[in-house]
């Protein structure tokens, strides 16, 4: 028989059989109501999860991630920034600090640097803030002879009297567990850091507050680590780096101080580690830690979550 002859019959079989029109009929009704595969949809969790991770991709995406030769604002110093960090600008930093890690609104900063290995958001990460306080010429002259246990007897007292004000106006109480890192301070470098361990109201995590201070001609630069103390080790690795990446530019250097013109600060090395330079702004001194929020912490990993969430949905589709 001829292929379209063949062709022809079947159709007619097709059109004018009940039967077959019967069972065709079932088979497409049957394939519209009982699907081979099922699409399960995500719990309210599993939403929540992926609408942050969403947020997280734009938000990461909107900061400028700078490396090299970078003049900080105010022209007073210069990061060289290696290519196994990055440098945030002081606007990139402000929405970091206050949008996603949740602290407090306060001023511009001249910028943030962080590891490259870890973008701002991931659990992992930590930063360092930049700042310029203009009090003046800082002395080293001390340097030498602190003793700092006994620094830190008086530094514990004066965190006393802040905790009873910050718990008389509505903040969480502190505590200064003590030395995370002992003070060391760099006669060649005019450098130094010291390092916090902190408890704020009833967490019972444990927060590390790491210092580190460039000395300059008028003034210094503050670049603080923004961490965990199970950090503490990877932060102590880093130190020497982030140190190494700050200079002072020509004319604002601590060698070219002149006491005939230039201010000299009212504390030397010893009142720059306990913080006297703060008691003129009461005692908000140590209110205005800043603290990596963790919040988001329950929302990730990010790529463990990511590829749970969206595997799962690509298998049910």
């Amino acid at each position: 028989m001829h292929k379209s002859m063949l062709a022809l019959g079947l159709t007619q079989a097709i059109l004018f059989s009940p039967f077959l029109n019967a069972q065709v009929l079932n088979t497409e009704v049957g394939a519209t109501a009982e699907p081979t595969e099922t699409t399960t949809a995500l719990s309210e969790e599993e939403i929540k999860h992926r609408d942050y991770l969403e947020w997280a991709d734009a938000f990461e995406a909107s900061l400028t991630y700078q490396t090299g030769k970078i003049t900080l604002p105010g022209g007073k110093a210069t990061l060289n920034v290696p290519e196994n960090y990055y440098y945030l600008s002081p606007e990139d930093t402000k929405r970091v600090l206050e949008e996603a890690w949740q602290n407090p609104e306060g001023e511009l900063m001249l910028g943030m640097l962080f590891p490259q290995q870890y973008r701002v958001l991931d659990d992992a990460s930590w930063g360092v803030t930049i700042e310029y306080t203009a009090d003046g010429y800082v002395s080293d002259d001390d340097a030498a002879d602190i003793d700092y246990d006994d620094l830190l007897k008086e530094m514990k007292k004066d965190t006393q009297a802040e905790s009873k004000w910050r718990q008389e106006h509505g903040f969480p109480a502190i505590e200064l567990v003590g030395w995370a890192e002992q003070p060391y301070y760099d006669a060649n470098t005019h450098k130094l850091y010291w390092a916090k361990e902190l408890i704020f109201g009833e967490n019972e995590a444990r927060t590390l507050n790491y210092n580190v201070r460039a000395l300059g001609r008028q003034g210094y630069m503050e670049m603080n680590f923004i961490a965990n103390i199970n950090q503490l080790e990877e932060v102590n690795t880093s130190r020497d780096e982030v140190l190494a990446m700050v200079s002072f530019n020509e004319g604002h250097k601590y060698s070219e101080f002149d006491p005939d013109i230039d201010n000299v600060a009212a504390y030397g090395i010893g009142g720059l580690i306990a913080g006297k330079v703060l008691a003129k702004t009461g005692f908000l001194a140590l209110a205005l830690v800043f603290l990596k929020k963790f919040w988001f912490v329950l929302l990730v990993p990010l790529y463990w979550l990511r590829k749970k969430i969206f595997s799962r949905k690509a298998t049910t589709e």
